[in-house]
């Protein structure tokens, strides 16, 4: 099918299905045209907790449409690529939870959203890059286990003021962005403001003007009154920053850093998972319920 095609048939069936399509800001542009919404984790499970869709059409990674079906146990949850993974989700695992509460049994455990729905089930809140600072803040015990991102745990420990158990994964992409790339940046573009997403190390976060996940860094573009930018993430987002704020210029880390999980999601697919209604992603009803808990609680913070 030709583009226009795609998109026709993508619209007839979104009706037909009364389906709602989300996605991230990391997904090519061309999703992001399609979507009914597009925005971070803690956006896109908001959406998916309050959609009246009958069928939800996540265009992100596997943990995003789990949390979707975590939320929505009487929808369809479709995850048209369903091998689009998190290399961060993958490095902690429930038994490794259980581990660290036998070693710390009076321990708090907050895990990062980029985890796998059983891994949440061990939980007791989960938390997103813009609102971790929040639920840790919000927590009243002596000791908390930060899971699974070792730099948003550090952030969140110096932020908050409190001391952290932190888990040592990390996000191959904004960790692999360095502080010679940042410098050479900013002296390239003298006149940027820098902002940096909390999964970036600590020497790269010290050099940033400010740290903000990607639905803050619009707020902070937004409240600025600089037109150059050095964006910290992974490129992709600079499409929908351009879209809204096309009068401004944003710079990223050479070579860009690509997600390739995020971009494996197609107009093909999109329309193929509609028109089928596969690969659907579902949640044993026992780890559901247990993923649920947390998860609520990361959406009543913040």
């Amino acid at each position: 099918m030709e583009r226009e095609d795609l998109v026709e048939s993508i619209n007839r069936l979104r009706e037909e299905r009364e389906a709602v399509i989300l996605a991230h800001n990391y997904q090519p542009p061309e999703i992001q045209d399609l979507a009914d919404f597009v925005g971070d984790s803690l956006g896109l499970a908001r959406q998916a907790a309050e959609t009246e869709a009958r069928v939800v059409v996540f265009c992100g990674v596997h943990f995003m449409a789990e949390t979707s079906a975590i939320l929505n146990p009487d929808k369809v949850t479709l995850l048209p690529e369903p091998r689009a993974g998190c290399p961060l989700a993958d490095t902690v695992t429930p038994e490794g939870i259980r581990t660290l509460r036998k070693l710390h049994p009076r321990a708090v455990v907050v895990t990062y959203v980029n985890s796998t729905a059983a891994v949440k089930a061990e939980s007791d809140y989960c938390c997103t890059s813009g609102n971790a600072v929040d639920v840790v803040r919000s927590i009243e015990a002596t000791e908390i286990v930060f899971t699974p991102d070792g730099n948003l745990g550090r952030y969140v420990q110096g932020v908050s003021g409190r001391r952290l158990i932190i888990w040592e994964g990390c996000c191959p992409i904004h960790d692999g962005i360095r502080a010679e790339d940042v410098s050479r940046l900013k002296e390239e573009h003298p006149e940027a403001l820098t902002i940096a997403h909390p999964e970036c190390r600590p020497e790269v976060l010290e050099l940033a003007d400010a740290v903000a996940s990607t639905s803050g860094m619009f707020r902070v573009v937004e409240e600025s009154d600089r037109e150059e930018f050095i964006i910290l993430t992974e490129s992709g987002l600079g499409y929908p920053l351009g879209k809204r704020f096309p009068e401004r210029r944003f710079h990223f880390p050479s070579p860009e850093p690509l997600c390739p999980d995020m971009k494996m999601i197609t107009l093909e697919k999109v329309e193929r998972s509609l028109r089928d209604m596969e690969p659907r992603v579902t949640v044993p009803e026992e780890i559901r319920v247990r993923a649920l808990r947390a998860v609520e609680r990361m959406l009543a913070v913040g």
